[in-house]
């Protein structure tokens, strides 16, 4: 009986791919994930910054719409 070397590239090509496959799944499930965090934290710290500067007190508002400071015992009373 002789020896007859194997080729081992069709296997080496079939892990390969096999490989790259679940790489690419695991990109693409941790990039919606990680995009749909940032999206979360950008929408929940928009929504403070505005919760932040509609509660403020102690403002009044200018002509430009630019807030300044004034302090609650020189404001008038109705």
């Amino acid at each position: 009986m002789g020896y007859r070397p194997r080729d081992a590239r069709t296997r080496l090509t079939l892990w390969t791919s096999a490989v790259v496959g679940v790489g690419v799944l695991l990109f693409f499930t941790f990039g919606v994930a990680l995009l749909a965090t940032l999206l979360s934290v950008v929408t929940l710290a928009g929504a403070a910054y505005v919760g932040w500067a509609v509660t403020r007190r102690g403002t009044v508002a200018r002509h430009g719409g630019v807030g300044v400071p004034v302090a609650l015992a020189a404001r008038r009373r109705a």
